[in-house]
């Protein structure tokens, strides 16, 4: 059985000897995309990282091809539709990553209130002048956490230990997680009206796309703060421009963006490729919100620690020998919306 590995590092593909000697593997550094797509025709199994984008122009290509074993939990890089149709299995790796992502709301957060990135560029310039810099305590603020799967409930466990407060709201609440975490459910509106910080943990699926616009900036309290590890399109990005340039929120930390293919390489916008206005528009608003003083962004990292990322390659070690034994673990669900909705 051949299997491809693609996005690897020297240490992922040491960690492929564990798998059976039937299977035979070879991996690469790069990405899977419809550029190189021909070399890898025959490949039977292949695990992918989410910056492959496994659209149907790619998958169509593959037609051996048996089992996709991404290294994530989410999977909107991979058209689900076409691996149904076309007999292909997906596994994914839940929950390796929670408490690692709920770590990283916190470090955004911190941040943030304290102006850490500031003052450590002004003692680099020999300034230890504090001024115009004053912080904020998290102690006794509230949070409002949208989305109470694995990771929010890791958010709301530490939040708790902060000494915040915890409203929540989601689709599906489970009063039984509440009373356990000490914390309320109210409806969206309520939530963004007294939440001091918000926090994203919710999938990318039509209905959470531009979820959070300017109708919902202009629900929330002045001065609130919000925090993104989720999906870069859960937010309008022009509105949270408009939000962020007017002062109508205090701070924003975004570990995601929409467009992330694109602003991790702008020059696509000179090769001829047809990008959109759209596209073009997000490109832009992103320049924006990095320039912003008040704006924290990472690259899409929350997941990237070495703990969190051996929980990874070991499960997809496993998820990848035991689909080959016949006995297959953690695959998704094939209706992509279905899927998608637990995968956060």
């Amino acid at each position: 059985m051949k299997l491809i590995a693609f996005e690897t590092e020297a240490w992922e593909a040491e960690a492929c000897h564990a798998l059976p000697p039937e299977i035979e593997f070879t991996c690469t550094e790069g990405a899977l995309d419809e550029t190189n797509v021909a070399a890898y025709h025959d490949a039977e199994i292949i695990t992918v990282f989410v910056h492959s984008r496994l659209t149907i122009p790619v998958l169509a290509q593959m037609p051996h091809l048996r089992l996709i074993a991404t290294r994530s939990t989410g999977y909107d890089h991979i058209d689900l539709n076409f691996c149904a149709k076309a007999g292909i299995a997906v596994a994914n790796v839940p929950g390796y990553g929670d408490v690692t992502v709920a770590e990283h709301v916190f470090a955004l957060l911190l941040g943030l209130a304290r102006h850490l990135p500031a003052y450590s560029e002004r003692v680099r310039h020999g300034d230890f002048d504090p001024a115009d810099l004053r912080g904020f305590d998290l102690f006794g603020k509230t949070i409002g956490v949208i989305g109470t799967g694995r990771i929010g409930q890791c958010v709301i466990r530490i939040a708790r230990g902060f000494g915040m407060s915890v409203v929540a709201y989601d689709i599906s609440p489970r009063n039984e997680i509440a009373e356990a975490l000490d914390f309320r459910y109210v409806d969206l509106p309520a939530l963004l009206g007294e939440a001091d910080i918000v926090s994203l943990h919710l999938p990318a699926t039509s209905g959470t796309e531009g979820m959070i616009g300017d109708a919902e900036f202009e629900l929330m309290k002045e001065g609130a703060v919000l925090i993104n590890t989720a999906r870069g399109n859960i937010i309008e990005t022009e509105a949270l421009v408009r939000a962020i340039t007017s002062g109508r929120i205090r701070a924003a930390g975004l570990d995601v963006l929409p467009q992330e293919p694109l602003i991790r390489d702008e020059a696509e916008v000179f090769r001829g490729r047809e990008i959109g206005a759209d596209a073009l528009k997000e490109l832009l608003a992103h320049h924006v919100l990095a320039s912003a003083s008040n704006v924290l962004i990472t690259p899409h990292v929350a997941y990237n620690t070495e703990d969190a990322l051996r929980r990874l390659i070991d499960m997809t070690i496993e998820n990848i020998r035991t689909f080959a034994a016949g006995n297959p673990i953690n695959l998704v669900a094939m209706d992509s919306e279905q899927a998608r909705a637990v995968s956060v």
